[in-house]
Order: structure tokens, then sequence, then C-alpha cells
């Protein structure tokens, strides 16, 4: 594109962007939705208000075969958006065939794997951030984002502040847990950040963003390949190791969804072949489960 037809297209982009935020979009939405226009426009170097339907059957035949169905359904979602609210067109429909869905299993580590990891790893702050998503089966973005006034340690429950969905939830705290935010909360005493960014004491207290979310993704790569690990691990797999050792504790299908939040028992049901014993007591179980890991936090005599 030229000046003129860049200057053309961020400005049909903010108006994409401000469209999201009056329509009350969420921000992951509004992230995923915006990288739509963004990926077609690089695509083809031209302006989304110039393409042809054909442009559109050329794309999406290259989309289906380099990304996910995910990903497939929403940039069509995000293009119909930007076609009604910023064009002010009716969308262009393009015919896509689901493709036959892959049922593929998450790798999951044993406890004793995460242990070594954990025991593995030199920075404090990556240590205790994998502790914590593992513990109570956060994600990413979940363990990111916790504060100081969600940790309430009377109760042993952790606010989870507009999780998947936008919904609050609260979540059993370990007393390991509960002991290893507080032995790292006290090196940098952030106002109101757990995971505040930077590197040194003086950095994370005076942080106003909290980690970066893509450097903690690398280091966790990085991590995994040192502990000579070699499952297809991510921080995410944390939350899916949560959700199948408690199966494996016998802890009832219905409390393991409350714990992670699902919408569907369905989605918990990827965890469960579980005993027909029903036990009532989670925090009792989860304690105990993450009572078994032998934790030596960096720096801790």
């Amino acid at each position: 594109m030229n000046d003129i037809q860049l200057k053309h297209y961020n400005a049909l982009y903010q108006q994409h962007i401000n469209a999201l935020h009056r329509q009350g979009k969420a921000a992951s939405t509004i992230d995923v939705y915006s990288r739509a226009v963004r990926r077609i426009t690089e695509f083809f170097d031209r302006c989304p208000d110039t393409l042809t339907i054909d442009h559109l059957k050329t794309y999406f035949t290259s989309l289906v075969h380099s990304h996910s169905w995910g990903t497939v359904k929403v940039d069509r979602n995000g293009l119909q958006f930007f076609y009604k609210h910023v064009l002010n067109r009716k969308w262009i429909w393009v015919d896509i065939v689901k493709p036959p869905q892959k049922k593929v299993l998450p790798d999951i580590l044993t406890q004793s794997e995460i242990e070594h990891i954990i025991n593995s790893t030199r920075e404090l702050r990556y240590q205790t951030f994998i502790l914590t998503a593992y513990s109570m089966g956060l994600r990413l973005g979940e363990t990111l984002e916790l504060k100081v006034g969600d940790i309430d340690g009377k109760r042993m429950k952790v606010h989870v502040r507009l999780g998947k969905g936008q919904k609050d939830r609260f979540v059993t705290l370990p007393n390991i847990t509960l002991i290893a935010l507080r032995y790292f909360w006290k090196t940098h005493r952030h106002s109101h950040f757990i995971f505040p960014r930077g590197r040194t004491p003086a950095e994370q207290r005076s942080a106003e963003l909290t980690m970066d979310r893509s450097g903690l993704q690398k280091s966790f790569k990085a991590i995994i390949k040192s502990c000579n690990i070699h499952k297809n691990i991510t921080p995410h797999s944390l939350r899916h190791c949560y959700g199948a050792h408690l199966t494996q504790s016998n802890l009832h299908l219905r409390s393991i969804q409350t714990e992670m939040g699902h919408a569907c028992p369905k989605t918990t049901a990827l965890y469960t072949q579980l005993t027909d014993e029903v036990h009532q007591n989670g925090q009792e179980i989860i304690n105990a489960l993450m009572d078994k890991l032998d934790i030596k936090l960096d720096g801790e005599v």
C-alpha cells in the first residue's frame, strides 16, 4: 500500500477498534477480531474495504490450511463484525466446511515431574508462577492478573476475577501456595500485583504492568527443555495436570468443575475416570495432593 492507502487503512482500523469497544466486547475479543483485520490486510497488502468475494475465498482457503479451525472461525467473525459496524455492508458469506474434529488428549506431567520443574527453576518469580498456576488450576492470564487483595488467607480462597467468559470464581488456596505467594511477594512488596513486571525487586516494586505473557511462555519453554522433559508442555498444561491429578485423587467431578470454572461438565470430563467414591471435602483433598510436593523456593534455607 502507498501512503494514502495506508492512512485510509489506519483510519478504518481505528474505527474497528472503537466499534468493538462500543459493543462492549471483552479485551480478548478485541484482540482477536482486530488481528483478523490486520492479517487479511497484510495477506493482500491492500485495504480491506477493497476486497472482493474472490479475495475472501482465497484468504480463507489459505487460512484453513495454515491455521486451526478456531482461528478460522474467529477471523470470519472478526471480519463479519468489520463489514457490519465499520463498512456498513452486508457480509459476503464464504462457505467453510469444518474439518473432522481431532480428539487429541493433552500431555500430562506427573507430580514428580512438576516438583522437578519447580525445584530446577532458578528464578523465584517463575517458581512461584508455576506452583500457583498448577496448584489452583489457573489459566496463564488468570495467574498473571492476581492481585494482593485477591488472596484470602483466612478463608484459604483466591478470588479469580473475570476469567474465561468474563466470570469470577473462587478457588481453593492450598497451604503450600499461600506460603510461596507470601515468600515471593515479600521480595518486591508491590502494592497491587502478585507478579509485577521486572527482573529486580526495585523494578517490580514500581511496575505498572504484570509479567510479560510472551516472555513467560518463552522462559517456561526453556525451563521444560532444561529439565529434559520431551512432552508437549505449555503453561496451560499445568491446568490440565491439576484437573488430571484431582481426578486421580478421586475428587468428585462437580467439585473439579467448580474449582476449574468449567461452564459445561463435558469439559471437565476430559479428566474423568472417577471411582464410585464421592469425596465432599475438596479443600482437604487439594491440600493433601499439594502437600506431596517437596518444594524448595529459590534462596530458601
